[in-house]
């Protein structure tokens, strides 16, 4: 008997070994996903989902479906920036010195790290147009210059490295400095074509993060903000950004309209039934304004007319002094030329009625 159960025994422990073998991989693999599962907690990066076509809160224009090579609109060798502030950077100390070694995006980034305080071209007090004169005198990009900042050195220096667009993804998704994701945001307002601008900048309308791009302090702002001027308007700080074409500048105002009326109404569509309807009503009321009947003269006679202000002329001689604007000296002049008279005319009276009195 014992003999028979050795014999089972050594019959089951194959089957057993077989039946355990495939579930050894299986246990593996689950440790390996446990190792690259990203815990809850741990905030998520657009880097997450770079490769990942079906996110819907990536734009498309920074998935790995486009090219990883930016196109250059413009001019391919002063990367549309003013003459006058591409001239001091190439002439200046720091980037003819320093900054032309270096021919990495990472190296880049510690320089802007550690080097960029602000936005501006030029920095703080070194910018003089006092003592120009004629009529090019203060006009933005004429003039001696001063000492360009730190800021544009690197931005052309990013220009002449050639970003590449995760490069420049990463730069406006960084939460290392607010410099780093200014000066991204630039580079695509220079460098990019205007047509990409709304896809580039659409999903920072909202960004909270506070930036102060003024060299010495004093105008903080969110980056919704941000993006917002560079969208809109060309002056930035003493320097212009590139002209946008006016049907595409057209297309922004329209998209920025849309999404006001969106916020408004709440649910990010319109409703054209509701739209429409209003439309219809406005109509029918400028119809039957038309058709009303003007008051007859008899009953305009008793409405109400604002007195007009009258103006005397020393406001018309002075209508441009804003000294005069709101106080009139010849109206003050005859207000105390009129309370003497009345004083005067009050002393006579009391005069009359003493002598009466004594008499």
């Amino acid at each position: 008997m014992d003999q028979q159960f050795r014999q089972v025994e050594q019959l089951q422990q194959p089957q057993q070994q077989q039946q355990q073998q495939p579930q050894e991989p299986q246990l593996d693999q689950q440790q390996q996903q446990t190792t690259t599962v990203k815990p809850i907690s741990a905030p998520l990066t657009i880097a997450d989902f770079i490769d990942d076509e079906h996110h819907l809160e990536i734009p498309t224009i920074q998935s790995n479906r486009k090219s990883n090579t930016l196109p250059c609109w413009g001019n391919q060798q002063t990367m549309n920036l003013n003459g006058l502030v591409l001239e001091n950077v190439k002439e200046s100390y720091y980037y003819k010195n320093h900054l032309v070694e270096i021919d990495t995006a990472q190296q880049l980034l510690d320089e802007v790290f550690y080097k960029v305080k602000h936005l501006e071209p030029w920095e703080k007090g070194t910018r003089k147009v006092q003592g120009m004169t004629g009529m090019c005198g203060g006009v933005r990009g004429v003039g001696a210059g001063g000492v360009v900042s730190s800021a544009f050195c690197l931005l052309y220096r990013f220009f002449k490295v050639r970003l590449t667009r995760k490069q420049l993804i990463s730069m406006i998704n960084s939460r290392v400095s607010p410099y780093i994701r200014g000066l991204g945001f630039m580079y695509i307002r220079y460098t990019q074509p205007p047509a990409d601008l709304w896809e580039w900048f659409e999903p920072y309308l909202d960004d909270e993060e506070e930036i102060d791009p003024r060299s010495g302090g004093g105008d903080v702002m969110t980056f919704g903000q941000v993006v917002r001027i560079m969208l809109t308007k060309l002056d930035w700080y003493g320097t212009l950004f590139p002209r946008i074409p006016v049907p595409i500048q057209k297309e922004i105002d329209e998209k920025f309209a849309e999404r006001k009326r969106a916020m408004l109404f709440g649910d990010g569509r319109l409703d054209t039934r509701s739209r429409d309807r209003e439309d219809d009503r406005s109509i029918r009321r400028r119809s039957r304004s038309r058709d009303r009947k003007r008051p007859c003269s008899s009953e305009r006679k008793y409405e109400k007319k604002c007195p007009r202000p009258t103006r005397c002329g020393h406001h018309l001689r002075h209508h441009h002094c804003t000294k005069h604007r709101k106080r009139c000296p010849d109206r003050k002049k005859r207000a105390n030329e009129a309370n003497e008279h009345e004083v005067q005319k009050g002393n006579d009276a009391e005069y009359d009625r003493n002598k009466e009195s004594e008499g």
